[in-house]
């Protein structure tokens, strides 16, 4: 599944960089719409009358931009720190945190300046040595669908190979990998795939391809030598659910069949804030997602702000389940959080 701009807006300081000027010849030889803007931060030439149209329209928009502040947010339970390559994703996830913290376009971006971003994560790096610093290149983006026009994350994962004190993650719905299949890694990248039942992704997890088609590109992934992680996320508990994510587990250990030696899972359930609530609803008004806060728990999380969870009790017996499913089909696999 390729992402397929329907228009591309650059930020012009980009064109100073080498890949914003690759970029702007590529799209326009393609045909693609594209126009300029002063900031990648304020773009207003996306359309759309209501929330939904400008919803949809911007999950067609990439904007080429320059990431100017190098201040590197912590990445927790992940990584010490996230590396921003790209915000966004071209997904329509219907539970994604996205919806609430990118505004009511949430457009595609990508940071030309690739060299800068590399050169503050070796900072970061100098300044905890001699322990080893891992970041994050997911925590506000999927950064596979932009890859195959920028090469940005090729470039991330042969930097991290180098780097002795340095570790990269990053995790994906999509699939299109082959051009990361050759990169120099040196098992320093850590390449994540998201999975969940057929049913969540079928329901919820629009313009992404399929559960098989994920674990196709898993295989891949290891099969070039990658540490492999599966992040099972949202957890979304619902009628069959214990047999679902069964049926999950017994798919993914049947595809990969002891190809991943290193293999690790990260475990994060269905949680949603009050205003993630009201955005779902309006952009997805006919959601099946359980948004009910009488069934829920209300916890501050990390930033300061609160969120409904799952209860206590509830919560405890679906930890204790998918560590007896991890144990059962991947027994050497490493658990890394469940929250």
């Amino acid at each position: 599944m390729v992402f397929e701009p329907k228009r591309v807006i650059f930020e012009r300081e980009a064109l100073n960089y080498p890949l914003g000027e690759e970029l702007l010849r590529y799209f326009n030889q393609q045909g693609i719409e594209t126009s300029f803007t002063a900031s990648h931060n304020r773009v207003t030439s996306v359309p759309g009358r209501t929330r939904t149209e400008g919803y949809f329209e911007a999950k067609r928009t990439l904007v080429v931009g320059v990431r100017r502040t190098m201040d590197f947010a912590a990445c927790k339970p992940s990584a010490h720190f996230q590396l921003p390559l790209a915000t966004s994703c071209p997904g329509k996830c219907e539970y994604c945190y996205l919806l609430t913290n990118l505004g009511k376009k949430p457009y595609v971006r990508v940071y030309v300046n690739i060299e800068e971003i590399l050169s503050a994560a070796k900072a970061y790096m100098e300044k905890r040595k001699p322990e080893i610093t891992v970041f994050e290149g997911a925590a506000t983006s999927d950064p596979v669908p932009v890859e195959p026009y920028t090469g940005l994350l090729a470039r991330t994962v042969e930097f991290f190979g180098r780097e002795d004190l340095g570790r990269f993650r990053f995790v994906t719905k999509f699939t299109d990998v082959d051009t990361l299949l050759g990169v120099p890694h040196n098992g320093h990248t850590r390449f994540r795939f998201s999975i969940n039942t057929g049913e969540v992704i079928r329901r919820y997890e629009h313009a992404t391809p399929t559960l098989a088609e994920r674990l196709a590109a898993a295989e891949k992934v290891a099969a070039a030598g990658y540490p492999l992680g599966f992040l099972v996320a949202p957890i979304i508990v619902a009628n069959g659910w214990k047999e679902d994510y069964r049926d999950l587990f017994k798919t993914a250990a049947s595809e990969l069949n002891g190809k991943a030696p290193d293999l690790t899972f990260e475990f994060i359930t269905h949680r949603f804030t009050k205003r993630a609530k009201n955005t779902i609803l309006e952009v997805f008004p006919n959601t099946g997602l359980d948004l009910e806060e009488e069934s829920r728990t209300f916890k501050f999380g990390q930033f300061g702000y609160g969120k409904y969870v799952y209860p206590k009790e509830h919560f405890a017996e679906i930890k204790e389940y998918f560590h007896s499913l991890a144990q059962e089909f991947f027994p050497q696999a490493k658990v890394e959080y469940f929250i």
